[in-house]
């Protein structure tokens, strides 16, 4: 697949800024959660995203923003239900709210607040590449189950339990199984769709 890069579009202070927080956020996570977590699909996006500001490749952007952006709207309601109304309405964000995590993952894990905004920016000033749902279905195919190695108790990317809650009537492998259709056909094609109706509508460019 070709990266259709374009020069000079993203500015280099945004660059040099998101390239210092990873320097921090890699080490910070993988000491304090271990290697395994990098294998979170949100966690993914950030490397991916890396690479997608210094090659200014929309392919990649869109990509991400085909993967994350209902994950993280998610984790918003989630987060926003427990300050609002003490309790999580879906799941996914108790640990920014447990008093034994640490502060520094705590604050680092605040980049699901500014990744859909900074994603909508790169599609909007970059394009939108058709290819990137495929793109990231790949990458999900992969992770996915990959994501079934680590602890059972971690749960990566609820390839075990949706959401936390504990489904029995799938053994964990067909369970994966499933995923491996339902992230593509319920979060990567209408994602993909929105992000495509956007950009036409702003008349921004759609990269074939």
């Amino acid at each position: 697949m070709p990266v259709h890069a374009s020069r000079g579009l993203v500015p280099l202070w945004l660059k040099v800024l998101y390239t210092l927080w990873a320097i921090v956020w890699v080490p910070v996570y993988w000491v304090e959660s271990g290697p395994a977590n990098f294998l979170w699909l949100c966690d993914i996006a950030n490397f991916v995203v890396l690479a997608a500001l210094w090659l200014e490749s929309p392919l990649l952007f869109s990509s991400q923003a085909v993967s994350v952006l209902i994950i993280q709207l998610v984790w918003w309601i989630d987060g926003l239900g427990r300050l609002l109304l003490g309790r999580h309405p879906v799941g996914g964000t108790e640990y920014m709210f447990d008093p034994a995590e640490p502060v520094s993952v705590k604050l680092l894990s605040t980049f699901h607040l500014w990744m859909p905004p900074l994603l909508l920016w790169s599609v909007w000033r970059l394009g939108y590449h058709r290819l990137g749902w495929k793109l990231q279905t790949a990458i999900a195919w992969v992770v996915l189950p990959l994501s079934l190695l680590p602890d059972p108790a971690r749960n990566l990317n609820w390839v075990r339990h949706p959401f936390g809650l504990e489904q029995r009537w799938l053994p964990p492998a067909a369970w994966v199984a499933l995923c491996l259709l339902l992230y593509p056909l319920v979060l990567y094609l209408p994602t993909h769709a929105a992000l495509l109706a956007w950009a036409r509508s702003r008349g921004r460019r759609i990269l074939p």
